[in-house]
């Protein structure tokens, strides 16, 4: 089949995005992403698939080197307020530009990555009589917001994404606490395709692979370092106990607060490619999957950062989030501390040392199942369920009305 993906990030750095695209081409699909900005250049590896680019504009990203960006409480208040805004504008000028370059287009399916995206993908579906997929990456309605409250939006944006969840003609989510919610708007089951890492290639002992310690020395998070992700309890709770290696991009100004605080001792590395990090998770032995319980969203989370310790076969300390631990404890992938408790951070640092060599054990039970190849095997199932009804006598692409998401503030 013929699949168009949007996405509103620029595809080069968003991992599922391309390992979608990738195993969709794999399986016999002509595939093309339209993302945002996109690095000029970039093509995914072996050109598996397409990928275009719209723009968005900057919102309220500056131009200006970081010494001379405005700061102070004026600007950090005419931001908070801008900022729903300006995030409206971005959204809305990709999906006029997206909507322009790919309208006259022919496709079996429009594959929408997260609801943003979806109120352009129903209308090129009902423009083209194609099927619609919506790819939930978040429970959108609860995710945490940043900026003044707009709960007339909000409300806005959860009516359209139950009319559009109803509409689709399938629903894919990243964990099962998602595909719940979205099953209460879908006409069918929602497919789970979870944020998992593909697997390590095995590795003769001495041939480059970094040994796993007897006993963990440190704990490593890998991700965006940034506010919502409870690193101010990690420090805390580490405490002299053990080393912090905090590794992603960073928001400059809190990671400064953060290892300015007292007992905020950790060491910041920049980003770097996935088996960098693996090695560095095996070096110190522990990975931390964090988040705050600020938000619905966070409370049904499964963070890519739990199957990269699973492929990295290095136990976790995780928050004890319903979602992260109905999966840590029905595998045995390590413990949970309470967010926010530094004290019980510290508790489960010491009872992930005790059990180390279970642990380890039971990571490396884990790690068949948790792969992307399982993943990838549901997504390409869900596909060839798609072509079936579109080629094989079943539906051929429900028409729907070109008004549909007009009403949106995101076109």
């Amino acid at each position: 089949m013929r699949v168009l993906m949007l996405v509103t990030s620029d595809v080069a750095h968003d991992s599922r995005v391309v390992r979608e695209a990738g195993a969709l081409a794999a399986a016999g699909h002509a595939v093309h992403v339209q993302g945002r900005d996109v690095p000029e250049g970039w093509a995914p590896a072996g050109a598996a698939f397409t990928v275009g680019s719209s723009s968005g504009g900057r919102g309220l990203r500056s131009s200006r080197p970081p010494s001379v960006r405005r700061s102070g409480w004026f600007w950090r208040a005419a931001r908070w307020w801008l900022l729903p805004r300006h995030r409206r504008r971005v959204w809305s000028a990709w999906a006029v530009a997206a909507g322009s370059e790919l309208r006259g287009g022919s496709f079996d399916v429009v594959h929408a990555h997260d609801f943003n995206t979806l109120p352009t993908a129903a209308r090129l579906a009902g423009e083209q009589g194609a099927l619609l997929v919506y790819d939930a990456h978040e429970w959108w309605s609860g995710r945490q917001r940043h900026g003044r409250p707009v709960p007339w939006e909000r409300l806005r944006e959860r009516r359209m994404e139950a009319v559009l969840t109803g509409r689709a003609d399938a629903v894919v989510t990243v964990a099962q606490g998602i595909a719940d919610r979205l099953e209460r708007w879908s006409a069918a089951p929602v497919t789970v395709v979870r944020n998992t890492f593909p697997a390590e290639p095995d590795e003769p002992p001495g041939q480059g692979a970094v040994p796993l310690p007897a006993l963990p020395g440190g704990v490593v998070y890998a991700g965006r370092i940034g506010a919502g992700r409870d690193l101010e309890t990690v420090l805390a709770g580490a405490g002299g106990q053990a080393e912090v290696v905090l590794v992603g991009p960073a928001d400059e100004a809190y990671a400064a607060r953060l290892t300015g605080r007292p007992g905020g001792a950790a060491e910041l590395l920049a980003p770097r490619p996935v088996d960098a990090v693996d090695a560095l998770l095996r070096r110190h032995g522990l990975a931390v999957v964090t988040l705050a319980d600020s938000c619905d969203n966070h409370r049904l989370a499964l963070p890519n950062k739990l199957f990269h310790a699973v492929r990295a076969g290095v136990p976790v300390i995780a928050a004890d989030l319903p979602e992260l631990r109905r999966t840590v404890q029905r595998y045995g992938l390590g413990e949970l501390y309470r967010p926010g408790d530094p004290a019980s951070f510290a508790a489960a640092l010491g009872r992930a040392r005790a059990r180390y060599p279970g642990l380890l054990r039971s990571v490396a039970a884990a790690r068949p199942e948790l792969v992307w190849e399982q993943d990838a095997r549901r997504l390409v199932s869900l596909y060839g369920a798609l072509a079936e009804r579109r080629f094989g006598g079943g539906l051929r692409g429900r028409p729907r009305p070109s008004a549909v998401g007009r009403g949106s503030r995101h076109e």
